[in-house]
């Protein structure tokens, strides 16, 4: 049996998974918000509840916001701001007493996603985070790949590729630069693309709602959208030449993307054709926190 625990802004959820990748058991909570000892004190204690109901000890991954940099061992880049600069996996490790395992979770997604979700019989998986933020993942073989530098995926702060004059420079990144993907493709990126064009204040749900229902300044916005999209997952298979794409996060929900994106990006990838399928998530939401799970083995003992 193995826990998986996704460590979000606002919840901590964690699942109970058997060998086969069922969940046996569910439970979530409110992060401590801001609070970085009582965020390592929640997760405890969140384990703690999940063995006591299993009546039994288990391995455990943690899906997490940001990544533990390989230099310091720390957290860095994590939207959770009070988990930066901290040494996170050391003092959780401490508190479970026991190995444990940590991951990036658009790292999480794309692994559930390439293990028993969409992408289960491609060999190699790209998985996508579409929401409030812009993040990826890479899996071969069922096998994450993290890399040297532990940013493997992190396609969200590349620059948008191929910008038309309109789009230079680009909106400023929180990351310090100007025009990363982030800033075009997440849902406050859709949101001001469309008030800037149309002068309407929507979020990225009432866009995708208005163009369905036939709004031109909407589908307007939402056929930008797909074109920057289909451009920057160009780039990912001129790189990476996945089997498969998978695309989490709410945006990830607009199943006219589906369709719209892939007959885009053939313009942009340097081959006669392209066989790379862009694909609905298969467990949605719980994605994170299955990957969370799915970071140990099913014979690994905790």
């Amino acid at each position: 049996m193995r826990i998986g625990i996704d460590l979000g802004g606002t919840k901590i959820e964690a699942v109970a998974m058997d060998r086969l990748g069922e969940v046996v058991l569910r439970r979530k909570i409110t992060t401590p918000a801001g609070d970085y000892a009582g965020t390592v004190e929640a997760v405890r204690g969140l384990v703690a509840a999940v063995e006591g109901a299993l009546g039994h000890r288990c391995t455990v991954g943690i899906g997490m916001p940001g990544s533990l940099s390989p230099t310091t061992g720390l957290v860095r880049n994590a939207n959770s701001t009070c988990l930066n600069g901290r040494p996170f996996d050391g003092d959780l490790t401490a508190a479970l007493a026991r190995p444990l395992r940590f991951a990036n979770d658009a790292d999480c997604f794309a692994l559930s996603e390439a293990i028993d979700g969409a992408a289960a019989e491609a060999r190699v998986v790209f998985g996508v985070i579409l929401g409030t933020g812009v993040g990826g993942g890479v899996v071969v073989e069922r096998k994450l790949i993290r890399g040297a530098n532990r940013i493997a995926g992190e396609w969200g702060h590349s620059p948008l590729p191929w910008p038309t004059d309109a789009e230079r420079p680009g909106p400023a990144c929180y990351c310090g630069k100007a025009g990363c993907l982030e800033t075009f493709l997440s849902g406050p990126g859709l949101a001001r693309d469309h008030g800037a064009a149309s002068g309407e204040a929507l979020d990225a749900p009432g866009i995708a709602a208005r163009a369905q229902s036939g709004d031109t300044a909407a589908a307007a916005s939402l056929e930008r959208y797909a074109g920057r999209l289909a451009r920057g997952l160009a780039t990912v298979i001129n790189l990476l030449d996945p089997d498969a794409i998978v695309l989490g996060g709410g945006l990830g929900q607009i199943a006219w993307l589906y369709r719209r994106v892939p007959e885009l990006w053939g313009r942009f990838v340097f081959s006669d054709a392209v066989s790379t399928r862009l694909l609905p998530p298969r467990h949605g939401a719980a994605s994170g926190v299955r990957g969370a799970a799915w970071l140990w083995d099913p014979d690994e003992a905790p």
